[in-house]
């Protein structure tokens, strides 16, 4: 309803398909719909290399955004600019670089509805990592929307507080569905149910698992 918050992190151990939920979720707001206009689609991925690099992952997702940069108010312009390398000055107050963040989400979303996808928020560096909870804290527009992927594990810091979804495993059905439609070759239901119970329902695991065996000659009648 009006002035619902649009802000979820969805939680879960690697390989349980959040990346594979971030992109069929962008998929689905950027499409249009009859006469609909497709929302706004900005993203940005956290990169262990980039976390000593202040700012790297706030700028992947405002990059496509700094059209707008001349609306904001000349303190959270030169904010921006700043921290962006877009100009020179001292390093800005982070609050006010939140405020800035918030406000050029806001302007672009004048335009259309706005989604902000975040994946492997566990390597965004820390500056934008406190920017991202700080917008996440603050957003009532409804036509902002929020989502980042994490792992389990990594409830404290900058993403603390803000509504989670726990991303679990496959129920033995729908592993089972996903193993057969992706392994080639004969497979004994034995084999199966073990692959599944190793797996613990992890959708990578339960594709990874057959090729390892294979490899190892553990696959019994599994294409050897």
């Amino acid at each position: 309803g009006p002035g619902s918050r649009r802000v979820l992190i969805l939680r879960g151990d690697a390989g349980m398909g959040k990346s594979a939920l971030l992109g069929y979720l962008s998929e689905q707001l950027s499409g249009t719909e009859g006469r609909g206009r497709g929302w706004g689609v900005v993203s940005a991925v956290g990169v262990e290399s980039e976390m000593e690099l202040a700012y790297s992952g706030l700028h992947q997702l405002c990059a496509p955004l700094l059209d707008h940069l001349g609306e904001l108010p000349p303190p959270q312009h030169d904010a921006l600019a700043t921290v962006f390398g877009l100009a020179d000055g001292p390093a800005p107050d982070r609050f006010l670089v939140g405020l800035a963040t918030l406000t050029l989400l806001a302007q672009a979303a004048e335009v259309r509805p706005l989604a902000c996808v975040i994946d492997d928020a566990l390597w965004l560096d820390h500056a934008s990592a406190q920017i991202v909870g700080f917008v996440g804290r603050r957003l009532l527009a409804e036509r902002i929307a929020l989502v980042c992927a994490a792992r389990t594990g990594t409830e404290g810091g900058a993403l603390a507080g803000l509504p989670t979804m726990a991303v679990g495993g496959l129920g033995h059905s729908d592993a089972r569905l996903l193993l057969l439609r992706n392994v080639y070759g004969p497979l004994d239901a034995g084999v199966i149910d073990q692959i599944i119970t190793e797996s613990h329902g992890n959708p990578l695991a339960l594709l990874e698992l057959p090729r390892t065996w294979r490899a190892a000659g553990h696959a019994g009648g599994y294409g050897l």
